[in-house]
C-alpha cells in the first residue's frame, strides 16, 4: 500500500515553524513560569540558558526538538529572551556547538518534564487507535496523520520521523482492509461464490457482463421499464445473501467498497486477488440489492403519477368535447323546469304542460345524458383512470408477486386488499365479489361496483393502486429492505435505546419533561405578544385591520425601497475598481492556496492515491462542471495535469457527493474566519430556496412540472445560503416537491462548522407542520408569506381579550393533543436530531391528509401556536421583515451567480 500521502502542507509543517505564532500560542507554549526559569537556570551562560529555554517551547508547540535554531521564528526569540531577561539573542549562535549539549539539554528535558520517546508501550497504544479508526470509518490517511500526531502531542510522546509514521499508518489501514476483505469473502457459500464470479461474465443477450448490467438502473417511467427494475432486483435477490450477515461490519467501508464496485470495470475486478474480488462482489450485491429495489419502487410511484395525470387530462379534454352538449341539455331541463313555477298553471295539468313543450322521450333522453356527462364535486377523473387498465396489467403481475409489502395500523386494509389480488389476478374473473371492500371510498365507489352490485376486475385494480400509492407515500404501507420506501418508524429510537438517552434529548432540545410545563411557558409566550402586538397597532402605520370582507384580516404594506446613500455608492465603485479582472481559472488556483479544498478530494478506492498537481487537475474538472462546457475546452495535451486521460480518471475517481461535501465544508469554515464575512453575519441565520433545471437525459429521478420545465422533466436544486453568503448545503429534488418537506434536512444534515438556528423560506417552504418540527428542534423558521394578514391566528386561552386582534385570532389551539403525545413529539425529534431518520421521509409519513395520526396533530398544534407567534412578530417589526428580506436577496444573489456561471450547454 503507497506510503507517500502526505500532502506538501504536511510534510512541511511536520514537527516544524511554518510561520510566526500568534499571541495565543506563544502565550501557551512559549511562556516560562518560575519552575521553568529555575529549571533553566541551571544552565551555564545565556547561550544555554537560551538554547534549552528555547527547546522547551519547541517540545511543546511542535512535539520535538530542534537540530537547527536558526529555523526558530524571529518573534519566538525574542518573547523568550524577554522573559530571561537577555537583550542579545546573536548569543543563540553559540549554542550547540558540541553536538552532546543539544543532546544532552534534550535528555534533560524528557526527564524532567516527562517526555517519552515513541516505543512500547507508546506504539501499541496508538497502533490500536489507528486501528480502531481506521476499521470503523474510511478516513482518509492525511487524517490519521494528523489525529496520530495530536494524540502523540497530547501524551507528550516525541515525535518520530514522518516516513516512521506514515509507514505505521499504511500498515494499520492495509491490515484493516484485509480483515474487512476477509470477513466479506467468508460470508457466501461455496455455491454462491460460483454465481458471483459468474458477475464477471457476459450475459446471454448481450455482450456487456452481468455486472456491468445490473449497474444500470431504470431511466424510464413505463410498464416495461419497472417489470425490467424488478427483473434486475429479483437477479441480485437470488443471490440469498442477506444484510443480516454485516451487523458487526462497519456501515461506511461496506459503503465505500460497494461504491467503489460501482465505479471500478469489470476487467479491475477480475484482476483482483480472489479474497479482494469476492469482498468486491459481496458488497456490490448487497448495496446494489436495496439501491435496485429502491430503483423499482420509483418507478411504481412515478408510473401511478403518470397515469394519474394522464387520467386527468384526458378526463379535462372530454368534459371541454361535452360542454356544448351539456349546455343545450342544461338549458332545455331549465326550460322545462320552468313551468314548474308558474303559478297559473294547476298541479294536475304540469307533467302534460312539460310534455307539450319536450317529448316524454326527449326529455329522459336529456336527463341521461347530464348523468352521462356531468361530473360530481369530489370527482378526481377516476373514470378515466380505469381506461388505463390495459397499461396496468402489464406490471402488476410483477408487482404483487414479487414485492412484499408491509404495514403500519393505518395500512392494514390496503395490505388486505393487496393480499387480495396477489391470490386472484392471475384468475380470469371479471368480478371480485368477495374482495375487501374498505379501500372502496365514496369517490370510487361507482366506477368499483356496477349496477348489478357486482365488483368489476377493473375499478377495483385501479382503486387499490390509487389507495397503494397513497399508503406507500405516507408509509402506511412499507416495503422492509428499501431504503427509501421502507418504514421511517423503525428507525426511530425505542426501547432501551430511547430509556437510555431519554434525559439526554430532553436536555440536549431544551425542553421540559413534564408537557405542562411546557404548554404553561408557549401560553405565556403567546399570551404576552398578543398584548404587546394589540397595544401598539394602533400606531403601526404598516398594517391595517380590514373587515370588508367575509372575515377579518390583517393588510400589511409593502417594504419601502431604502435610497442608497452617495457615500454608498462612492464606495462600491471604489471596491469594484479595486477588484482586478481575474479568469476563473486562476481564481480556483488561488482559493485553493488558501484553503486547501482541493485536499478534500481523494480517490474512491485508494485514499492514498496522489499524484502530481492534482488540484489543478481537480479545478479543472470542477470548473468543466460548474459552467456545463464538458472537459474539451479545459484541455491541454503539453500540461500532464490538463490531458484528456487525467482530467478523465481525475473525474472517474475524485468527484462524488462526499468529496464535493467535504470541500464545500473547507470554504464555508474559511470563510467564516474572515472579518468581512463576520460583519456581515455570524452564520446564526440562514435561508433555503430552490433552482430549477431541465434534465437533458432520461432518468427516473426528474419529474415534470410545466410551468418551469415545459413539456420536458426537471429536478430542482434546494440550497442554503448563510448570512455570510456560504452555501452550506444543497439537495436535490425530482421534479418540484413540496419545498417544506425539505427544509429541515438542510440544517441537521450539513457538516459545515456553521450552526445556523434561524431559516428563511418563501410561501412553499411553510406549513404548520414545519413550524412544529422547528420549534421541537430548537431553530426558529422565519417564512416570507405571500398573504400573512390572510392567515389563522391561533390562541390558547378560548376568553382572553386581545382588543383589536380579537377579529382575527379565530382558531382555538387543542394543547391536550400536545400533552398526550408530547414525550413521542420529543422521541421524534431526537430521532431526527441524532441522524436516526431522514427528514424528508419523516415528513412524507407526517403528512397524512386524510387521516393525521395523534402525533400528527400534536405537531400541528404546536406549529399553530408558533406560526401565530410568528405572525404576530412579523406584522409588529418592520426590521424584522426587511431582515427576512434581505435574507431573501442574499440566496437570490447567490442564484444569480450561479446563473451566470452555469452558461454552457453540455
Amino acid at each position: 500500500m503507497p506510503v507517500d500521502f502526505l500532502t506538501t502542507e504536511q510534510t512541511e509543517s511536520y514537527g516544524r515553524f511554518t510561520g510566526e505564532p500568534d499571541e495565543l500560542q506563544l502565550a501557551r507554549y512559549f511562556h516560562l513560569d518560575e519552575a521553568d526559569k529555575e529549571f533553566i537556570g541551571k544552565s551555564r551562560g545565556d547561550h544555554n540558558r537560551l538554547g534549552i529555554a528555547l527547546q522547551i517551547g519547541c517540545v511543546r508547540f511542535l512535539g520535538t526538538f530542534l537540530t537547527d535554531m536558526n529555523h526558530i521564528p524571529s518573534g519566538v526569540r525574542h518573547f523568550t529572551a524577554r522573559q530571561l531577561g537577555i537583550r542579545d539573542i546573536t548569543v543563540l549562535a553559540e549554542y550547540g556547538q558540541r553536538e552532546n549539549t543539544r543532546r544532552e539539554h534534550a535528555a534533560l528535558i524528557r526527564q524532567h518534564y516527562q517526555y517519552r520517546e515513541f516505543a512500547w508501550p507508546w506504539t501499541f497504544r496508538l497502533t490500536r487507535l489507528l486501528y480502531t479508526r481506521s476499521w470503523i470509518s474510511n478516513e482518509r490517511p492525511g487524517l490519521l496523520f494528523d489525529l496520530a500526531t495530536g494524540w502523540l502531542m497530547q501524551h507528550r510522546i516525541i515525535l518520530p520521523g514522518a516516513t516512521t509514521l506514515t509507514r505505521l499508518i499504511s500498515e494499520v489501514r492495509e491490515k484493516a482492509t484485509l480483515r474487512l476483505w476477509n470477513k466479506l469473502a467468508l460470508i457466501p457459500s461455496a455455491e454462491q461464490r460460483s454465481q458471483l464470479e459468474m458477475l464477471l461474465g457476459p450475459t446471454d443477450c448481450s455482450r456487456l457482463s452481468l455486472l456491468e448490467s445490473l449497474k444500470k438502473g431504470p431511466v424510464t417511467i413505463s410498464g416495461p421499464a419497472f417489470n425490467e427494475a424488478i427483473e434486475r432486483w429479483k437477479t441480485l435477490n437470488d443471490f440469498g445473501l442477506h444484510a443480516e450477515n454485516l451487523s458487526t461490519l462497519p456501515a461506511v467501508r461496506l459503503k465505500n467498497l460497494a461504491r467503489y464496485a460501482g465505479m471500478t470495470s469489470v476487467f479491475n475486478i477480475a484482476r483482483m486477488s480472489p479474497q479482494k474480488r469476492m469482498a468486491v462482489l459481496v458488497a456490490f450485491v448487497l448495496a446494489w440489492e436495496t439501491l435496485a429495489l429502491d430503483d423499482a419502487l420509483d418507478v411504481l410511484d412515478a408510473m401511478l403519477a403518470v397515469i394519474i395525470r394522464d387520467a386527468r387530462k384526458i378526463g379535462q379534454k372530454k368534459r371541454l368535447r361535452s360542454l356544448k352538449d351539456l349546455d343545450k341539455s342544461a338549458l332545455a331541463l331549465a326550460s322545462a323546469c320552468s313551468y314548474l313555477l308558474k303559478e297559473e298553471t294547476p298541479d294536475e295539468s304540469i307533467r302534460a304542460e312539460v310534455f307539450s313543450y319536450i317529448p316524454r322521450q326527449k326529455l329522459a333522453e336529456i336527463i341521461t345524458l347530464v348523468r352521462e356527462i356531468a361530473r360530481p364535486s369530489d370527482d378526481n377523473f377516476h373514470e378515466e383512470m380505469v381506461e388505463q387498465y390495459g397499461r396496468v396489467r402489464r406490471f402488476l403481475p410483477h408487482l404483487l408477486n414479487t414485492v412484499k409489502f408491509s404495514s403500519a395500523p393505518a395500512g392494514v386494509t390496503t395490505l388486505n386488499a393487496c393480499d387480495y389480488l396477489s391470490r386472484e389476478f392471475s384468475s380470469r374473473r371479471q368480478f371480485f365479489d368477495d374482495a375487501p371492500t374498505e379501500i372502496i371510498s365514496r369517490s370510487w365507489k361507482r366506477l368499483v361496483i356496477n349496477k348489478e352490485k357486482h365488483i368489476t376486475r377493473r375499478g377495483y385494480t385501479l382503486c387499490f393502486l390509487s389507495k397503494l400509492q397513497d399508503s406507500l407515500r405516507r408509509r402506511d404501507v412499507y416495503v422492509t429492505g428499501s431504503n427509501r420506501w421502507g418504514d421511517p418508524r423503525a428507525r426511530l429510537l425505542q426501547g432501551a435505546d430511547w430509556q437510555a438517552n431519554r434525559i439526554k434529548v430532553y436536555r440536549s432540545l431544551g425542553h421540559p419533561t413534564d408537557p405542562q410545563e411546557a404548554i404553561k411557558s408557549l401560553g405565556h409566550q403567546l399570551d404576552s405578544r398578543y398584548r404587546q402586538v394589540a397595544a401598539r397597532l394602533c400606531e403601526n402605520e404598516a398594517v391595517e385591520l380590514d373587515v370588508s370582507g367575509p372575515k377579518p384580516r390583517l393588510t400589511i404594506s409593502p417594504l419601502a425601497s431604502l435610497d442608497e446613500p452617495d457615500s454608498l455608492k462612492r464606495l462600491s465603485k471604489m471596491i469594484s475598481d479595486l477588484l482586478p479582472p481575474v479568469d476563473l481559472t486562476e481564481l480556483l488556483l488561488e482559493i485553493n492556496a488558501h484553503t486547501g479544498f482541493a485536499d478534500e478530494f481523494f480517490h474512491a478506492s485508494e485514499a492514498s492515491a496522489r499524484v502530481d498537481d492534482l488540484p489543478v487537475s481537480i479545478s479543472a474538472v470542477l470548473m468543466a462542471e460548474a459552467c456545463n462546457i464538458g472537459l474539451e475546452p479545459l484541455i491541454r495535451s503539453n500540461v500532464p495535469a490538463l490531458t484528456r486521460h487525467r482530467l478523465n480518471w481525475t473525474k472517474a475517481n475524485y468527484l462524488r457527493a462526499e468529496t464535493i461535501t467535504s470541500a464545500n465544508a473547507r470554504l464555508v469554515d474559511f470563510q467564516a474566519t474572515l472579518p468581512l464575512a463576520q460583519i456581515w453575519g455570524g452564520g446564526e441565520v440562514a435561508s433555503a430556496d430552490g433552482m430549477r433545471f431541465v434534465t437533458p437525459v432520461r432518468t427516473i429521478n426528474a419529474g415534470p412540472n410545466r410551468k418551469y420545465f415545459g413539456n420536458n422533466r426537471g429536478i430542482t436544486w434546494y440550497n442554503f445560503v448563510s448570512d455570510q453568503y456560504s452555501g452550506f448545503h444543497g439537495i436535490v429534488i425530482p421534479g418540484t416537491l413540496r419545498d417544506s418537506i425539505f427544509v429541515l434536512e438542510g440544517l441537521l444534515e450539513q457538516e459545515t462548522g456553521l450552526n445556523p438556528t434561524e431559516i428563511m423560506t418563501d410561501t412553499a417552504g411553510a406549513s404548520e407542520l414545519v413550524f412544529g418540527l422547528f420549534w421541537l428542534l430548537g431553530y426558529q423558521f422565519s417564512p416570507r408569506l405571500a398573504d400573512a394578514g390572510a392567515s389563522v391566528f391561533w390562541r390558547m386561552d378560548h376568553d382572553a381579550d386581545y382588543g383589536v386582534l380579537n377579529d382575527i385570532a379565530r382558531g382555538q389551539s387543542d394543547p391536550r393533543k400536545i400533552v398526550l403525545q408530547w414525550d413521542e413529539m420529543i422521541r421524534t425529534a431526537g430521532s431526527l436530531k441524532l441522524g436516526k431518520v431522514q427528514v424528508s421521509v419523516l415528513v412524507r409519513s407526517l403528512l397524512k391528509s386524510e387521516r393525521p395520526s395523534g402525533l400528527t396533530q400534536a405537531i400541528i398544534e404546536v406549529g399553530r401556536i408558533n406560526k401565530t407567534l410568528y405572525l404576530l412578530n412579523y406584522i409588529d417589526d418592520e426590521d424584522y421583515r426587511r431582515r427576512i428580506l434581505t435574507q431573501l436577496n442574499r440566496g437570490e444573489s447567490r442564484h444569480a451567480v450561479a446563473r451566470a456561471i452555469c452558461h454552457g450547454q453540455k
